[in-house]
């Protein structure tokens, strides 16, 4: 058994971390003596080497504790995801830095940042406010967003650009073809349980945006290859008749 000093000193982690780790019931230890010290197991200590993972790995606590505590959480499929979100920052990063050499060196005189500019985003998010604001669709968004995080954003919208990119690799075929019609209710069902419930007159009118809005198209495009916004948009157009 390890005295809570001991596993502090162990792990690197403070004994007030510790202490909290036990109040939300994430690291419980394996008994408390009489006189209230607690004392750790080498199970503590293995539970307590998962959880600094998943941490390193920058899923919130409120996470860790889901994917530790409760049985059937599908713990491969979060942490595939985390992963892919963590590839995203590592990509972003490297080409930051692949910048910062090129300027160090003189290599180039012109400061283009446009690929890190969140303002097409920002300008995105007032748009949709503007236009759907007042609908029931728009106000459940919202409130299911109180509590994500901009990581989680990312990974929702990376994981949603998987389908599309699985729309571009079937774009030879028909839009009405099975395939087709599984992948637009694939999409519809990521974008209710994610975003808000997408019925198919919410999903007709995606459709029909995916294709005039040029910049939905170019990043529906870039998931999946030229043509793959109309394409989605034809599938999608007889997937709500």
């Amino acid at each position: 058994m390890y005295k809570i000093s001991e596993i502090s000193k162990i792990s690197g982690v403070s004994i007030r971390t510790l202490q909290y780790y036990d109040e939300i019931g994430l690291l419980k230890p394996a008994k408390v003596t009489a006189r209230g010290y607690r004392m750790y197991d080498d199970t503590n200590l293995s539970k307590l080497g998962e959880i600094l993972l998943l941490r390193e790995l920058e899923f919130p606590l409120k996470q860790i504790t889901e994917i530790l505590t409760y049985p059937g959480y599908d713990r491969k499929s979060a942490i595939d995801g985390q992963i892919e979100l963590l590839t995203v920052k590592m990509e972003r990063l490297e080409k930051l830095i692949a910048f910062a050499e090129k300027v160090k060196k003189g290599e180039t005189n012109k400061m283009d940042f446009k690929a890190f500019d969140n303002r097409e985003y920002e300008n995105l998010q007032a748009e949709a406010k503007e236009r759907w604001g007042k609908t029931d669709a728009y106000k459940e968004f919202e409130n299911r967003s109180k509590n994500k995080t901009k990581d989680s954003f990312m990974r929702s919208g990376a994981e949603m650009m998987k389908i599309f990119a699985e729309l571009g690799d079937i774009k030879d075929k028909a839009p009405d073809s099975r395939e087709a019609q599984l992948l637009v209710k694939k999409l519809q069902d990521f974008i209710t349980e994610n975003y808000y419930t997408c019925t198919k007159e919410i999903l007709a009118s995606l459709g029909m945006m995916y294709t005039a809005d040029k910049r939905f198209t170019a990043s529906i495009d870039n998931a999946g290859g030229a043509g793959t916004a109309e394409f989605a948009g034809k599938a999608i157009e007889y997937y709500c008749k």
